[in-house]
Order: C-alpha cells, then sequence, then structure tokens
C-alpha cells in the first residue's frame, strides 16, 4: 500500500532521543514516508541515517542546515510528495500503532484541518493559554476525551495537515525567528481558513522539556534569550492574529461551568 502521509522531522544532535522515536515508529499501521532535515548536527546522526534501513522511505537532508528550526520545517514539507504531511517532534516516542491512522481520520472526514497529540481550547487577548483547556494525550494519564476533541491551538510536538492546505496558508511563518510560535501561527492560519484544529486521544511521551531546563540551567543567557524569543512571538502572534482573539471553542456551557467555578458559585 502506497502512504498517503509523509513524517517530517528536524533534527539537531540529540541522536539517542531520534533513535528513541524511530523505533517507536516500527510498530505503526499506517504506511508512512519520513523525511528528516538534519540542522547541523555534529554528533553521529549523520553517520547513523547513512546506515539506516527502515522498511519505509527516508530522505535524509542536510542542504541549508544550521537557519531556523521554522525554515527547516518548511524545507522538509516541501520535500514530500503524500496528500498529508505529519511533522513530529524527533524527542516523542510513540505508543500506539494506530496513532497515525487516528490522526488521518479527522481530516479525510471533514472533521478538521489540522490534528495533533496536545492542544489548548483557549486563549486569551494577549495570545497566551489558558492552562486549565489545555487537553493532550500524553502517557500515562491522557486528559483529551477518547473520541478527541476540538482546540484552538495545536501544540507542534506533533501536527499532521494536507499538503494542499499548508500550500494554501503559505507554509510556516518563518517571521517568528528560530523556533517559537510557529504551531500558534499555524493554527489560526487554519481557522482563518475555515477549517478547525483538533486533538486525538492517542498515548505518547516527550522528553524534551526536560532536555531543554538542563541546558537552561548550565547557560543563563541562553534562558535569558529564548524568554526574549518567546516574548517576540507573542507580541508578532497578537499583531497578525488580534481580529481573532480572546479564542474559545469549548461549549458555552462549560464556559459559563467554569466561570462559576472559578467565583465560588455553583454551575
Amino acid at each position: 500500500m502506497s502512504a498517503r502521509v509523509t513524517l517530517v522531522m528536524v533534527v539537531f544532535n540529540q541522536l539517542p532521543l531520534t533513535r528513541a522515536c524511530l523505533d517507536s515508529l516500527d510498530s505503526t499501521r499506517e504506511p508512512f514516508a519520513l523525511v528528516v532535515v538534519d540542522n547541523g548536527s555534529t554528533d553521529d546522526t549523520r553517520d547513523f541515517f547513512a546506515r539506516f534501513r527502515p522498511r519505509y522511505p527516508v530522505r535524509y537532508e542536510t542542504e541549508g542546515g544550521g537557519g531556523s528550526v521554522i525554515a527547516a520545517l518548511n524545507r522538509g514539507w516541501r520535500l514530500a510528495d503524500t496528500a498529508h504531511v505529519c511533522f513530529l517532534h524527533n524527542d516523542t516516542e510513540l505508543g500506539d500503532a494506530d496513532w497515525l491512522g487516528k490522526l488521518l481520520a479527522p481530516l479525510g472526514d471533514g472533521r478538521a484541518g489540522l490534528t495533533g497529540l496536545y492542544g489548548v481550547k483557549r486563549v486569551r487577548r494577549d495570545g497566551r493559554y489558558v492552562g486549565r483547556t489545555i487537553v493532550h494525550s500524553l502517557a500515562p494519564a491522557p486528559t483529551v476525551a477518547p473520541a478527541g476533541e476540538e482546540v484552538a491551538v495545536v501544540d507542534g510536538v506533533c501536527l499532521c495537515v494536507r499538503r494542499s492546505l499548508l500550500e494554501a496558508v503559505g507554509g510556516f511563518d518563518e517571521g517568528y525567528g528560530f523556533f517559537h510560535g510557529y504551531d500558534r501561527d499555524l493554527s489560526f492560519a487554519v481557522r482563518e481558513h475555515g477549517e478547525t484544529c483538533h486533538v486525538v486521544r492517542s498515548s505518547f511521551l516527550h522528553r524534551g522539556g526536560g532536555t531543554r531546563t538542563e541546558g537552561f540551567a548550565r547557560d543563563p543567557a541562553r534562558a535569558r534569550a529564548d524568554r526574549a524569543a518567546r516574548a517576540a512571538a507573542l507580541d508578532r502572534f497578537v499583531t497578525k492574529w488580534g481580529h481573532r482573539l480572546p479564542c474559545d471553542v469549548r461549549p458555552l456551557a462549560t464556559r459559563v461551568g467554569d466561570w462559576a467555578r472559578a467565583k465560588g458559585l455553583r454551575a
């Protein structure tokens, strides 16, 4: 069976994380191709992929490495020739053989234009997320409903979208700089295009947060630069999408109930 989806993964060193992610893909039932964009690795990543011979097609791309992650993501999806593209962080591990089929289903039946494994339902006027409205499939305690749920934003840890829709919205906005804000922006571009965002229930692990925290602890200047980049990305998002803020996709009854509980009233 030919693949209808290409996985796009950007890597930069951290080969053990990449290998664990690839190992977790072995049981995936949905056929797929893989595009790996190496953003300038200096460890054994290049040698590993030179020897890598999985059961699925792989394209390993090194040209233009060292720039922004967002630019690397754009290079990756433009190398795909399938109807759908799924962007996956290399520090994830998938625990469900049907994870990819579950992501594709809402795209195929018209329920959504963008799907993922982690998202948020409410975004404030200042562009910030309301934490209590986050839904996710993180193991061991996923919070998303078994049937999946609509969200305002799908997190970049995993993004699945039709290639034609990516083309229609112009891909990822590289004006956000090196990394931050691209997933929030794409989610709102999809909504501006008249489609919705959806999170499915399919267990996965994410190893990345600890890696970043350890790096920032060793390098305070890097941590300050990251905070500044996040603030700049948020400012760009609000300037660009202020006409859609605030955004809350929860049903009215849920909003009223949450408001009542926050005020200490009976819902």
